[in-house]
């Protein structure tokens, strides 16, 4: 219905010469109106036309106007139809207010005042007018059409089918935060567990280090020695995992080798789907690197992963691949350019049309209550996107599913090389005199030795304020390795003032959470919990550049 479209007006009176008067007084509106001569004529007309408003008379012989009022409003679809009485009669302040009780919107005595009645018929009419106007920006016409036309069972149906939607929507809606503030949870749990297990590893890998260096005659011993190190290689690896998925921070992107990175991460993969989904990779030889955070990257492959899983409830094939492409993407929201595509293929169920659509929407699953949040492959997406890069998704129901990752091509066009360079021998290492900061005495004492096994001088505190004390009193300290997450003062607090006392003086912040919430903290040499001789080694070399105060 548009704006200037004449809108129905009904006029029910059991007197044709009323009816006649209503007409003549309200033809100038230029509305279309329809008379009917009782209230049974009158519901005909009503289930027959949309009506926009309805004059009747109170008082008529086989259903008075309240009764015929009464029959309007218990229908469904006429609760808003604007009810004017008119009566000659029924004129108390009683008569009023049982008219207003039967749903009028007006009240009018005879004789009526024609410019009076014309005013407020227009008021309605207009009213009418608006509001179908409106419902017409929000429904499809056609289907309002069908809706008038259909018969009042279906319609019944079709109101009782919206508000049982609305609620389960509601209820799912509500069942989504409810997992959110469970993720929420989980992700702090995890860091905090994640960070006293790296504590607990640092014991057990530094001992092991030490008795490695140790003579062994037992060949049995140091094959014990070996399983036992190898485990807690792992148990470490799965730590690095457990602290980013638990990390809040905006993304870092760094060349990143996607085909190292995804055989780094086959045994836990394995893990996680079971003995019923072979796994498989296929990478171009001489990969590009791209430019993408690594632990969110994992996490996105991780998640995939997880989805082709429970895809596969009876088992079947997980796919990793990646090739370089370069020109047209084909997406239309990345621009051609030089790419790394990676595509997770599986061979589950696969999604019909209407899912394929919805499954990167925040917080869409296809799942039970429980079993999945719906942010997963939203998540995926925005990784993408963030990263300079898009997803697209294809799906056939029966044959399973193929998720493709665009990343850039790293910044220089670096090619990714599986052979690990040789340290570079540049004469005689340095000997430090190195201060370690450690609240847990043995993790303190392991640094120490693999510091003394490496020719370094070292000497322990247990908290930053003893650090300091030493500092001010002895100058001829090189460098200090400290942990982050200590009582009354922590790694980053004592950086900054130690970088007051001794601007020159190194600071190495050895930890085991994923992230720092200081900014300083984020710019030091940084050793993460658990580490060897290897990795305190390597970071002692940066030092070999800055002038020593012994």
């Amino acid at each position: 219905m548009n704006a200037n479209e004449p809108v129905n007006i009904l006029l029910v009176d059991d007197q044709p010469a009323k009816l006649l008067s209503y007409e003549v007084m309200l033809r100038d509106l230029g509305e279309t109106l329809i008379k009917a001569s009782s209230g049974r004529q009158a519901l005909e007309q009503i289930l027959k036309n949309d009506i926009a408003v309805v004059l009747i008379d109170v008082v008529m012989p086989d259903l008075n106007g309240f009764e015929l009022a009464a029959m309007i409003r218990d229908h469904p679809r006429f609760h808003t139809l604007s009810i004017i009485f008119v009566s000659a009669i029924s004129v108390t302040e009683l008569d009023r207010l049982k008219g207003y009780q039967y749903g009028a919107v007006d009240y009018v005595s005879v004789p009526v005042v024609p410019d009076l009645l014309r005013a407020k018929v227009r008021v309605f009419a207009e009213l009418y007018r608006k509001t179908r106007e409106l419902e017409r920006l929000n429904f499809d016409l056609e289907r309002r059409v069908e809706e008038r036309t259909a018969a009042l069972a279906e319609a019944n149906t079709k109101l009782e089918q919206r508000v049982e939607e609305r609620t389960r929507e509601r209820e799912a809606a509500l069942a989504q935060v409810h997992e959110m503030q469970k993720l929420e949870s989980l992700g702090q749990l995890t860091g905090g567990l994640a960070h006293d297990f790296n504590n607990l590893l640092m014991g057990i890998l530094g001992s092991l280090d030490y008795l490695a260096k140790q003579p062994l005659n037992d060949p049995k011993a140091k094959h014990f020695l070996t399983a036992a190190r190898e485990s807690a290689d792992r148990g470490a690896a799965l730590t690095k995992r457990l602290l980013a998925f638990a990390r809040r921070q905006e993304l870092r992107p760094e060349p990143v080798d996607v085909q190292r990175l995804s055989e780094s991460m086959a045994e836990m993969l394995q893990r996680s789907l079971g003995p019923t989904i072979q796994i498989e990779m296929d990478f171009d030889r001489g990969l590009a690197l791209i430019s993408v955070d690594p632990n969110q990257l994992e996490l996105a492959v991780l998640n995939l992963a997880l989805n082709a899983r429970d895809a596969m409830p009876d088992g079947g094939r997980l796919r990793i691949a990646a090739q370089r492409e370069t020109g047209a993407t084909g997406l239309s929201s990345l621009e051609d350019g030089d790419y790394v595509r990676m595509t997770v293929t599986d061979t589950g169920t696969g999604m019909d049309e209407a899912t394929l659509k919805r499954c990167s929407e925040p917080f869409f699953t296809t799942k039970e209550v429980g079993r999945g949040t719906g942010l997963g492959l939203s998540s995926v997406l925005g990784l993408a996107a963030q990263s300079g890069g898009g997803m697209r998704i294809s799906s056939v129901l029966g044959q399973g599913t193929t998720v493709e990752l665009w990343f850039p091509v790293a910044a220089g066009d670096a090619r990714a090389e599986r052979i690990e360079a040789e340290p570079a021998q540049n004469g005689a290492t340095p000997h430090y005199r190195v201060l370690v900061v450690d609240d847990e005495p043995l993790v303190a004492l392991l640094t120490a030795s693999m510091l003394e096994d490496l020719g370094h001088a070292s000497q322990v505190v247990p908290s930053g304020m003893s650090a300091l004390n030493i500092l001010r009193a002895d100058r001829t300290i090189d460098a200090v390795i400290t942990d982050y997450a200590m009582p009354d003062m922590t790694g980053a607090e004592l950086a900054v003032q130690i970088s007051r006392l001794r601007p020159e003086l190194p600071v190495i912040l050895a930890t085991g959470y994923a992230d720092f919430p200081n900014s300083m903290a984020q710019s030091l040499p940084r050793l993460s919990k658990p580490f060897g001789s290897h990795e305190l080694a390597s970071i002692l070399t940066t030092l070999n550049q800055r002038p020593m105060a012994s």
